[in-house]
């Protein structure tokens, strides 16, 4: 699939979804997180799909939010549809889909950009990269789920400094502060990013898909609940095809090859 503002490339069972309005940093407008969403949904529902990658088109990863389509009385959707209709059910499909996203972050990640990347299970980066919670500079607050996951990932005085200064923070500045996976060199992100990707689209989906369950549900959970659901996800995990692969192929000293399900 391809349009003006979303692509889709599937090969290797991975999934490629580039951020395609590169002329505006592939800033969001309405059109642009409702393709987005769609095209999560395909990938969610496609079984030959086991790995999906967000990125760019062009310089940037995502500048965050157009604000030329908020500041066009014609063309304004309104914050609360902006949040309740974009990203919001953009966020919620990243960390429901119970496969591996990968953000490939391949320049700067600003505002809801930076958030949408820093929701994916693994975020890695190029070395010119970089991450701004952009909000402030312009009298907002950080939404698409940046209050919630930033400050699991680097801490809440660190988080609280970057969400009310806006500083920039650059790749190796973010690997620093555990808010990344990885850096790879700019030549060879993309190379770097489907080594990745394949090897997780080789691996037992249903397992991953219940690990990120797991993860998910332990944002909430106490101690007891989440052991309650570890024994029940193991079970689930344990009757899979994935796992018996698994299990003989270590007895028979050979490498799995892992169906996903």
């Amino acid at each position: 699939m391809s349009n003006k503002s979303i692509e889709l490339k599937i090969e290797n069972s991975v999934a490629w979804i580039y951020l395609n309005r590169p002329e505006v940093f592939n800033s969001f407008n309405r059109e642009m997180a409702f393709l987005l969403q769609e095209t999560l949904d395909n990938c969610a529902n496609d079984s030959n799909v086991r790995a999906i990658v967000i990125t760019g088109n062009g310089k940037a990863f995502c500048a965050g939010q157009d604000l030329k389509e908020v500041t066009d009385p014609e063309l304004n959707p309104g914050f609360r549809k902006i949040l309740e209709e974009h990203y919001n059910p953009i966020i919620q499909k990243i960390r429901n889909i119970e496969k591996p996203i990968i953000g490939a972050v391949n320049g700067v990640a600003a505002g809801a950009g930076a958030n949408i990347a820093l929701a994916c299970d693994i975020v890695v980066a190029s070395e010119n990269a970089s991450f701004i919670q952009a909000f402030s500079k312009i009298g907002l607050i950080p939404d698409s789920a940046g209050t919630f996951f930033l400050p699991r990932l680097i801490g809440f005085q660190k988080a609280s400094a970057l969400m009310m200064l806006g500083d920039k923070v650059s790749a190796v500045e973010a690997i620093n502060m555990g808010m990344i996976y990885k850096i790879f060199p700019t030549g060879l992100f993309e190379e770097e990013v489907m080594t990745l990707a394949t090897t997780l689209a080789q691996m037992p989906t249903k397992a991953i898909g219940l690990t990120k369950r797991l993860l998910n549900q332990s944002m909430n959970n106490n101690l007891e609940q989440q052991l309650a659901l570890e024994s029940d996800l193991q079970i689930e995990a344990s009757s899979s095809f994935d796992y018996n692969e698994g299990v003989t192929a270590f007895v028979e000293k050979r490498k799995p090859e892992f169906k996903g399900n």
